[in-house]
């Protein structure tokens, strides 16, 4: 993809000459049949350390040049229209990684792939900045330097004073490269002198060089290449990504119950959420160790403890934050701090709770106050926290209409709660790509969070089915982060308002109709799950190699227990794409119908979230094609379960209607026609491939004698959709 781009661009230019062209022509030919002819389906799933790779691959193909470009097209964008400058240390974006981090379910990522991801990570920064380091010894010859720098470089490295210090640092990284190799292959070695592991390192050297070089009036040569650099260490540094752990709560409380166990003392699980609290607290203030130095703890705890262990040992700064899914108390807090605690960490690590089920995030207030009450905790913070809000399971939960209340609520709460406590609020967005998962264009959905919920900065989580579409190219990169400097300034300038009382009872009634409805059907109606795994793909997404994660977060159970994703997905693939509006049209026909429709037009009006939420219904239904979604049910549902589908495609319209209706539109996407003209572009490529997926369905499901690569023909089907999961069209 890179050198494809490289190739176009290079063709726009109009005075190239004809043999150059020529041979531009003939790689990019060469290129696009050596996409053509290679297998669009892996066969194997990737290991966590495979993902780990392409996320690494990101970087160095984009990132690591889009960064400072991005960066100096907002200090351009400053000069020129506020006469300031960025400071050279201010960079305003960092990046972290779940690949190899996230062992919610996935039993794949474990303390050694985490171990083995965090050297990877060193040793791709070491490599990416040495060859850094090698343009600046080769560019850093000039002679005068300040009093300051000489003296750091001494009598040894006056005659070059910049080079010597650019030689010096390259053989600290490569000291630093060939241990993390050694320790790559699993060999221990001692630490060599001048081992690269915090960021100042890398940063105190270029700055001295860039100080001198701007006081000696050579500005124009520090603001190339070696500003560049600098602004690198800023944002990637030593580790060049961070990671995050991510672990579901059950697994702490199963660990320290299975320890009290051991220690005569009670079982943890069983105690209440008060006596937890106590007994967490105490251990936290104790200064004696809690584990037993003998003690063999099962398999699934010594995971949980290997894993705080990597944490522990790991240079600080490595690590970014420890997330715990599915957390409901106070104590699933605690706990992991006592679990970090008893492996040695030296230092205060961000843990951060995801609330992600409606009820949970409409408890996120109340746990989050009951914690900042805790003396031992709020000195343990220092005024800062990070709240994980999740989208997907919420969604999944509840609908897509209860649980963006639930969210904006939770949000909102959280605000105030944390302002009037004096701590300093940061609100982590786990949306995915597509709307069912919270997905929405980035301007649209950070104008319609609470008020005040970006100043303590923004963190989200960009979906790997996202990451090559803002992120792919260096190009692509500086347009993203552009997009998301100028939402982000724009709701810190210009606040959305409050919403009304009355907008909010309006919205509490939608969130109870919905949700009823949502969980009517998905939860209540016996009908639902057979048809469900019948008119989707659902259990051949199970099979596909898409990634290292297993499709259901336990290996039994039935819709409860499978991911966001492949729910999303499945529904997807058969263009009812159901879990982004089911239960919503239904309670905004039912409060039109109570008489407050005009309410409803001045909330999509006055209010971003309300339209936003209205909108992303709009784009669900112009994706959606009710045609084929029969066309599925009439290839691979029982006859039997025909009316159930009948009665969701009715609702569909139905609820189409009455968006419209409150949006003042005659059709969908009536303001956006730029984007319905692409999707109807897109569908005549995407249609065929629902007509071959149903058929290929059908027939591998009937047994029928199936013609030779029939499989791989629907696993192809399926696979051309998948970016589909984020909103587009493959």
């Amino acid at each position: 993809m890179v050198e494809v781009n490289a190739c176009l661009k290079q063709l726009d230019n109009k005075d190239i000459a004809d043999y150059e062209h020529n041979q531009l022509m003939r790689r990019l030919r060469q290129l696009i049949a050596q996409s053509w002819h290679t297998d669009e389906i892996r066969k194997l799933r990737p290991s966590p350390v495979d993902e780990a790779k392409w996320g690494f691959a990101v970087v160095e193909n984009s990132l690591w040049q889009g960064v400072p470009n991005y960066l100096r097209e907002l200090n351009e964008q400053l000069e020129e229209n506020l006469g300031y400058k960025l400071p050279v240390e201010f960079v305003p974006v960092r990046f972290t990684s779940w690949m190899g981090g996230d062992r919610d379910g996935n039993p794949n990522v474990t303390a050694d792939i985490t171990r083995h991801v965090l050297l990877l990570s060193r040793w791709k920064a070491t490599d990416l900045f040495l060859k850094d380091i090698q343009v600046l010894v080769s560019e850093l010859s000039m002679v005068e330097a300040t009093p300051e720098l000489l003296a750091l470089v001494g009598e040894e490295g006056a005659a070059e004073p910049y080079r010597y210090l650019m030689k010096n640092l390259r053989s600290r990284l490569m000291a630093t490269q060939a241990w993390l190799e050694a320790r790559l292959k699993g060999e221990e070695l001692p630490k060599p002198e001048g081992l690269l592991t915090q960021n100042e390192e890398l940063w105190e050297p270029l700055y001295a060089c860039y100080q001198s070089l701007q006081a000696c009036g050579m500005g124009i040569i520090a603001n190339g290449d070696l500003l560049d650099t600098l602004r690198r260490v800023k944002c990637f540094g030593v580790p060049l990504v961070r990671i995050d752990i991510r672990q579901e709560s059950t697994r702490h409380t199963e660990a320290l119950g299975e320890l009290t166990r051991y220690l005569g003392i009670g079982d943890y699980e069983s105690w209440s959420e008060a006596d937890k609290q106590a007994f967490l607290i105490r251990e936290l203030n104790s200064k004696r160790p809690l584990l037993p130095r003998n003690w063999q703890p099962s398999a699934e705890t010594r995971e949980v403890l290997d894993t705080c262990q990597v944490i522990a040992e790991a240079p600080q700064g490595s690590i970014a934050a420890y997330v715990i899914s599915m957390a409901k108390t106070p104590s699933d807090v605690l706990a992991v701090h006592l679990l970090l605690k008893e492996a040695g960490i030296g230092f205060a690590m961000p843990v951060a709770p995801l609330f992600e089920t409606l009820d949970d995030l409409n408890n996120a207030n109340d746990v989050m106050t009951q914690l900042l009450n805790i003396d031992w905790y709020r000195g343990l913070i220092q005024g800062k926290q990070m709240v994980m809000i999740g989208y997907s399971d919420s969604a999944k939960d509840a609908g897509v209409m209860a649980a963006s209340w639930a969210q904006y609520q939770a949000q909102d709460a959280l605000i105030k709660t944390c302002e009037k406590a004096g701590i300093e609020l940061t609100l982590f967005h786990g949306r995915g790509g597509s709307i069912g998962r919270g997905g929405a264009p980035a301007h649209a959905a950070l104008l319609s969070q609470p008020p005040g919920s970006l100043k303590g900065g923004l963190r989200v989580t960009e979906q790997g089915e996202m990451i090559r579409f803002k992120y792919g190219l260096p190009e692509i990169t500086v347009s993203s982060l552009s997009l998301y400097t100028g939402a982000i300034l724009e709701a810190n300038l210009l606040p959305p308002p409050e919403p009304k009382e009355s907008w909010r009872r309006i919205m509490d009634e939608l969130s109870v109709i919905s949700c009823d409805l949502y969980r009517g059907y998905v939860r209540e109606n016996k009908d639902f799950v057979p048809y469900f795994r019948s008119a989707t793909p659902e259990q051949e997404l199970g099979k596909l190699p898409l990634g290292s994660r297993p499709a259901k977060r336990r290996p039994t159970g039935g819709v409860e227990s499978l991911r966001a994703i492949p729910w999303i997905f499945a529904w997807t693939q058969n263009r009812l794409m159901l879990p982004a509006w089911l239960g919503a049209g239904t309670a905004l026909q039912k409060v039109v119908e109570d008489g407050k429709q005009s309410e409803l037009e001045a909330m999509c009006r006055d209010w971003p979230f309300f339209s936003t939420r209205l909108g992303m219904l709009e784009m669900v239904f112009a994706k959606a094609d009710l045609w084929l979604a029969e066309y599925y049910d009439q290839r691979l549902v029982d006859k039997a379960l025909w009316p159930l589908g009948k009665e969701l495609r009715n609702l569909q319209e139905e609820d189409i209607k009455v968006v419209l209706a409150i949006a003042n539109d005659s059709h969908l996407m009536a303001d956006l026609p730029w984007i319905a003209e692409s999707i109807q572009l897109r569908n005549i490529y995407t249609d065929p491939l629902n007509v071959l997926q149903a058929e290929l369905l059908h027939r591998s499901r009937q047994a029928e004698k199936r013609r030779p690569g029939t499989g791989s023909s629907r696993r192809t089907s399926v696979n051309g959709h998948y970016c589909r999961d984020c909103g587009r069209y493959a």
